[in-house]
């Protein structure tokens, strides 16, 4: 179940990325994103009543009429509560006001407050049938957190586990929070973390000087542990089986679905780099709207990274050419074979091509030219 939801859920982030810059109101991010959301990702009928009710409404004190955009229904009672909030804003505390009401005057234990990039689930830990002013999980489907997937499933319609949920709900919420925070601190540390590991290491007085030279090493420090740690896991996963010669033409390693390679020149000499990684899991994700994610894989070669279906060196999705320096190019084919490099600037711009990644793989997985 897990498995499948992250395919999904992959596919639906993909979407987004292609549609985003077209949807402009809340409804249109209700159509395209939030009701795929509700149905694909958590498996309920959008067009049953009696498991989603749009526009649902329960008089709340003197605000009569007052609409929330979905209420996910079992057995007859609300569940889940579904606020939603067009894409091009910010999500704030400020728009889940009706939240707050509804969660009062139903049985649901579950709010959700969404833009459909982000999703804020929210639950009430720290008074009874008062919904609590932080999320104890968010969804950011720019940047999926995988250890969140397991959390998702217990609120599908298949599982529908509300106890276990609300149980690891207090857990889920801080260690979120506390990634988020370390996270912000990596990208921009403030003056009591740089003070933190300065005074760690520098023995004199933690003058303006030294605070100014820190604000600089201590986010150096850490990017490299955390490259050193992905360093380590990648390395474990180079000497898996997944990685096999390709003697076809000149020699490749080939990457599972689930392999990871990185910047270390291997006995070939082919160099595998992390920007090469990242851009072959857009393209997957990308391919995943037509095939299953295996039957995606990866072959390096030291002129290009190639994207193969079925492990087939004629059935090339995509190559990236990301060993010039200056700039980096995604090479597609059309149906007769030939390819056409497209530069790209960031590894972003690959959405762009999103279109004619699923048709080649649509043409790939039928048979035709």
């Amino acid at each position: 179940m897990a498995v499948d939801i992250e395919e999904r859920l992959s596919a639906l982030a993909s979407k987004i990325v292609t549609q985003r810059a077209s949807i402009k109101t809340e409804e249109a991010t209700k159509n395209a994103f939030v009701m795929p959301f509700i149905s694909t990702i958590l498996g309920y009928d959008v067009f049953n009543p009696s498991e989603v009710v749009p526009e649902f409404i329960a008089d709340v004190g003197v605000k009569k009429g007052e609409k929330i955009d979905y209420a996910i229904m079992r057995d007859g009672e609300v569940q889940i509560l579904i606020e939603c909030k067009s894409s091009t804003g910010p999500l704030r505390i400020e728009n889940a006001s009706q939240l707050y009401r509804y969660f009062s005057v139903t049985r649901a234990r579950i709010a959700v407050l969404t833009n459909g990039e982000i999703y804020q689930f929210f639950t009430d830990l720290d008074a009874p049938n008062v919904m609590d002013n932080r999320p104890f999980l968010v969804l950011d489907m720019a940047a999926i957190d995988e250890s969140l997937i397991p959390e998702l499933v217990k609120l599908s319609k298949e599982v529908f586990d509300l106890d276990s949920i609300i149980n690891s709900a207090e857990e889920l919420k801080y260690v979120g929070e506390l990634k988020r925070l370390v996270a912000a601190q990596f990208k921009e540390p403030e003056d009591e973390w740089v003070r933190f590991f300065a005074t760690r290491v520098y023995e004199g007085s933690y003058t303006q000087k030294v605070k100014e030279q820190f604000k600089k090493l201590v986010p150096r420090a850490t990017a490299q542990f955390l490259n050193d740690q992905v360093n380590d896991r990648l390395k474990t996963a180079l000497v898996s089986p997944s990685f096999s010669p390709d003697v076809s033409e000149s020699p490749m390693e080939a990457i599972g679905s689930g392999a990871i390679a990185h910047a270390e020149e291997q006995s070939n000499g082919i160099v595998t780099t992390p920007e090469e990684l990242e851009g072959f899991n857009i393209v997957k994700a990308i391919a995943c709207s037509e095939v299953k994610p295996e039957r995606i894989i990866a072959r390096d070669q030291q002129s290009y990274f190639a994207i193969l279906l079925d492990d087939n060196n004629r059935k090339t999705i995509a190559r990236l050419h990301f060993n010039q320096m200056k700039q980096k190019y995604l090479g597609l084919f059309d149906a007769d074979k030939v390819e056409t490099k497209h530069p790209i600037a960031t590894l972003d711009d690959i959405y762009q091509y999103a279109e004619q990644i699923r048709t080649a793989v649509g043409r790939l997985a039928s048979g035709t030219r």
